[in-house]
């Protein structure tokens, strides 16, 4: 066992998490603090993110909480300049940040053909199409900024790691949740295509695909 741990020492390593105020990202979050992990706890929520990390530090870890809007160009900015501040470019980058929203989803698993909109249950034709936008932009498009952000420092230092959170809905997509299953395919698709383009730069991208858990 310490042989396999030697081998995978992680001790000094720099780790940045999105959505670490959850309850996926943040067990990331504190299991990579017990290995020696600085890490960097970003979520839209301050108080979450907080705890997180304090629960880090009173392990004996390093953790720093930072507030992140991952739909914030400028937000997520600033969050990559506090971390290159506190600990430099980071090695690690979980993209966790995302969810849905019962406003983008279809109340029904199918569609009613004598009812197409209207009533108290909402159908595919009473989407907002703000709504929908709103949860691929989370899932998706927070993944992209984010990425976009912290991974030139990996990039210009030849080495890094970065995990994007798919679901098993971007393969088989769950009922009712339309936007995020789309989102989620995008992430998975993304994910492809990013680590074929950083193939030659020493970073290298997959994602995870968790299903009910």
């Amino acid at each position: 066992m310490n042989e396999f741990l030697e081998r995978f020492d992680l001790k000094g390593k720099v780790a940045v998490i999105t959505g670490g105020g959850g309850a996926l990202c943040g067990a990331m979050a504190h299991a990579l603090g017990q290995l020696g992990v600085s890490v960097a706890v970003l979520d839209i929520a301050l108080d979450k993110a907080q705890a997180r990390a304090d629960s880090i530090l009173e392990a004996g870890g390093t953790a720093a909480a930072i507030r992140c809007d991952v739909l914030d160009a400028a937000e997520v900015k600033q969050s990559c300049d506090t971390v290159s501040r506190l600990w430099g470019p980071p090695h690690f980058l979980v993209n966790g940040a995302g969810g849905n929203d019962p406003r983008a989803s279809t109340a029904a698993e199918f569609q009613d053909p004598a009812r197409l909109s209207g009533g108290a249950e909402q159908t595919f034709f009473d989407l907002d199409p703000a709504e929908f936008h709103q949860v691929f932009d989370l899932n998706f498009f927070g993944t992209f900024l984010v990425t976009q952000a912290f991974s030139r420092g990996m990039v210009a230092k030849g080495r890094g790691s970065i995990v994007n959170i798919s679901s098993m809905s971007a393969f088989r997509p769950l009922t009712k949740v339309g936007a995020y299953s789309a989102a989620k395919a995008a992430v998975s698709n993304f994910t492809q295509w990013l680590a074929v383009h950083f193939s030659r730069t020493g970073v290298r991208v997959n994602a995870l695909a968790p299903a009910s858990f």
